[in-house]
């Protein structure tokens, strides 16, 4: 197959092009548009896509786990098979280096796609649960009832901006809705088409080899207040993955909520991730901490939805040491983020900052080419920052609000401003009074989704026991992780069956127990039959 890009929509298997508004997407390090034009999918494709994505899942519900892992696995197989190509196309229409970022973001992906197919295969994320009857008891028998999480039904992915591989096409939401057995519809971002169209081909052939349906996976371009909005209210989606600004999972989710069948928006938004440094650790470790958490505010031209962007720090003597160490770090630099609007918008916001009274700027640099600029560095007081609600707005590009406190209350007070966020740490020593960081670490657990000691958030491990989430508007659903294996849950519900003959049940809930999985019998977990 060629990797000529047609800069259309695959739909049931055919690439096809449309005459919906026009765009390119932009070469972010020189400002130049891309030669490809895409076009955004037009009202008659969304139905298509929709239809054949429903038509795919009556005929996929039921897919051998095997099946699903293979696919899973293929998928991996053809994006590293895509090469360079992929590399630089994503390069280009991020500005981010192949090498080391996007070699790593492609080992990502192709290692989260390869754990799902894993955890499918080994099959103990279903949850069946099984009580069985007993005639004999009264006043009334009881029945025979098992349950287990199935498949949803169809689901839209919108890929993020600022992870085109690891959150783009078949990045983890993609991952995880097709590992739990859904057709997947992917609404592709405009800052990255060229990319998508090439994992897109991967997937294509991957579908192939596998023998599944061609809709099992489908791709539209185009913007999300058109295309997007036309997919979460059809009615054949059941369920909806966005990483993005909390402006637009918020539209995303009311659009769904009324819906005359609402469905959930897995939505993955903003968030501060507040960082505390307590006073022995900034006297103790005042270099360490101001290198490590100078690389973490800036990786990635601080455009991680995980950055530490809000820094509590205690004032005591090695404080001001700690800022100037930080900003030394930090003045000159100069990064080229995703979008030249991504940039103005950072901009502004942090601009907009340093204009409030007892805000003070120690690093702030100038705009530089398309979209370039350099990092920011801030202070303020608790005062400020409790009276200010400008500040408690997330910068989202390589900056830093220092807010410095003085007492357990001041931290105290803090915490119960900042809202739901992904992530909280705790810098503490064991010189630190032990009340004070026991105090420190529970209020952080109430706010985040994970909580870090004595590290930084911006490394997010795909593992089993990740949690990528937390309170609103960290995410529109607290109970949900979307990294890790944990992520298959979003995509599946509880189906019980009740007083139904062996052989009409699903395999996982079947007396032999012919997978072998762990299931709760009983309220006892055993691998053995029922």
């Amino acid at each position: 197959m060629s990797t000529t890009l047609c800069g259309g929509h695959f739909i049931n298997g055919q690439w096809m092009t449309s005459e919906g508004k026009p765009f390119q997407s932009i070469n972010p390090q020189t400002g130049e548009k891309l030669p490809t034009v895409f076009h955004g999918a037009n009202p008659e494709q969304i139905a298509q896509a929709c239809e054949s994505a429903q038509i795919a899942f009556s005929k996929t519900r039921q897919l051998p786990p095997t099946q699903i892992a293979q696919l899973l696995e293929q998928i991996a197989t053809e994006i590293e098979a895509a090469g360079d190509e992929l590399l630089q196309m994503a390069s280009h229409e991020s500005g981010l280096p192949v090498q080391p970022r996007l070699m790593g973001e492609r080992a990502r992906t192709c290692g989260q796609l390869r754990l799902f197919a894993a955890l499918v295969k080994e099959g103990d994320w279903v949850d069946a649960r099984i009580d069985r009857p007993d005639p004999a008891r009264t006043p009334l028998p009881k029945p025979d009832v098992r349950s287990a999480l199935e498949a949803i039904g169809p689901v839209v992915v919108f890929d993020a901006s600022n992870f085109p591989l690891a959150f783009g096409a078949c990045g983890g939401d993609t991952a995880s809705a097709l590992a739990a057995g859904n057709p997947v519809i992917i609404k592709g971002h405009t800052a990255h088409p060229g990319t998508n169209e090439l994992v897109t081909q991967a997937v294509q052939k991957a579908l192939e080899k596998c023998n599944l349906p061609a809709s099992f996976f489908q791709l539209l371009q185009g913007s999300g207040s058109t295309v997007g909005s036309a997919l979460v209210i059809d009615p054949r989606i059941k369920a909806v993955g966005f990483t993005g600004s909390l402006s637009g999972g918020r539209a995303l989710f009311d659009l769904a909520a009324k819906r005359p069948d609402p469905i959930p928006v897995y939505a993955e938004m903003g968030s501060l991730n507040p960082l505390v440094i307590l006073p022995k650790a900034i006297e103790n470790k005042t270099t360490q901490i101001a290198e490590g958490l100078a690389g973490a505010l800036t990786l990635g031209a601080g455009q991680f939805c995980t950055r530490p962007g809000l820094i509590f720090a205690a004032n005591c003597a090695a404080t001001d040491s700690l800022i100037t160490q930080i900003a030394q770090k930090l003045a000159g630099q100069k990064f080229c983020m995703l979008t030249p609007g991504i940039r103005d918008h950072f901009n502004s916001i942090v601009e907009q900052f340093a204009t409030i009274n007892s805000v003070k700027v120690h690093v702030a640099p100038e705009k530089s080419g398309a979209a370039g600029t350099g990092a920011f560095l801030l202070e303020t007081d608790v005062k400020t920052f409790l009276t200010s609600p400008a500040l408690q707005e997330e910068a989202f590009g390589p900056s830093g609000l220092i807010v410095r406190f003085d007492s357990i209350h001041d931290l105290s007070s803090l915490f119960t401003l900042v809202k739901g966020t992904l992530t909280a740490t705790i810098h503490h020593d064991a010189a630190d009074d032990t009340v004070e960081v026991a105090a420190a670490f529970s209020q952080a657990a109430q706010i985040a989704g994970r909580v870090i000691s004595n590290g930084y958030p911006t490394g997010v491990e795909v593992c089993h026991a990740m949690v990528h989430g937390g309170p609103y508007p960290a995410t529109s659903h607290s109970g949900f992780t979307s990294v890790g294996t944990g992520a298959i849950r979003r995509f599946a519900r509880p189906v019980c069956y009740q007083n139904l003959p062996d052989t009409l049940l699903p395999e996982t809930l079947r007396d032999l127990n012919p997978r072998k999985i762990f299931r709760l019998v009983d309220g006892q977990y055993t691998q053995n039959h029922s």
